[in-house]
């Protein structure tokens, strides 16, 4: 099978059109349909997929999204590397709005989702280091060289949601090392890791979390409108990285499952 696309973007709040003439793909996969269908465009030579992650019209909550029909059909499609832009909250005082953060860690604080494709048999994945290196490092250089405000690592902490952190939860999030705070970064990157694909998160700061600074918690209102006016950034941003992903894997990513007798056939 000719692989249609080879780099996939799973977008969030306001990215919904960041690839322009694209073709739209509808894939079936044994979890359900994604999120909505995927639309595959050419980009600096390369074939990209973009996903909206919650849907186009933002009808899927982040405990609700269907992770592995996402990451599953991106598979399907040819797709080997990934980059995921977020919407997260500073948890420390200078992550003001509009910083990013290419994390290297994270902390699970998500219950009830669906977090693996292998329900038998033995399947135990390394994930000591969540996000790929190669990707981590072609994000944080092309940002640098855009003049963005760029933190090179970090711990990303992914909540349940739907609901924003209490003051004492936030408090103990950066007490314990996190520096940004997410509700969807969890399952995403882990079904990544479970399918051998590379996987690196982008975050873009939109508030400071509520414990940490400030007299007001967390609104919806302010996280999409900080979104919004840092769209363009963020597009330019994932356009000119997407050019800058190397064409042949060189990283552990690809071989995450070597050695395991899988109870499933991939794509």
């Amino acid at each position: 099978m000719t692989a249609t696309a080879e780099i996939g973007v799973i977008g969030g709040s306001g990215l919904y059109a960041l690839l322009e003439d694209a073709r739209e793909h509808s894939v079936d996969t044994p979890y359900g349909p994604p999120s909505d269908p995927i639309t595959v465009a050419e980009v600096a030579g390369r074939r990209v997929a973009f996903l909206p992650r919650h849907g186009r019209d933002h009808r899927y909550p982040p405990h609700r999204i269907p992770y592995r029909a996402n990451l599953w059909a991106l598979r399907a499609l040819g797709v080997r590397q990934i980059l995921a832009p977020c919407a997260v909250g500073g948890l420390r005082p200078e992550l003001g709005p509009g910083s990013f953060v290419v994390p290297d860690q994270l902390i699970d604080r998500t219950y009830g989702r669906a977090q693996t494709f292998y329900d038998t048999g033995a399947v135990h994945v390394s994930f000591a280091d969540p996000y790929c290196p190669v990707g981590r490092a072609v994000a944080v250089e092309t940002a640098r060289g855009q003049g963005l405000a760029v933190i090179d690592g970090g711990t990303m902490v992914v909540v349940e949601g739907p609901r924003f952190s209490t003051r004492a939860e936030s408090q103990w999030y950066a007490s314990i090392g996190a520096t940004v705070v997410n509700m969807t970064g969890h399952p995403e990157a882990v079904l990544a890791r479970e399918l051998a694909l590379c996987y690196t998160a982008i975050a873009l700061v939109t508030d400071l979390d509520a414990g940490v600074a400030g007299e007001h918690g967390v609104t919806m209102e302010e996280v999409f409108r900080v979104f919004a006016e840092n769209t363009e950034r963020m597009r330019a941003l994932l356009l000119a990285a997407v050019a800058a992903l190397p064409a042949t894997r060189d990283c552990p990513c690809g071989r995450a499952l070597d050695g395991i007798k899988l109870p499933i056939q991939l794509p």
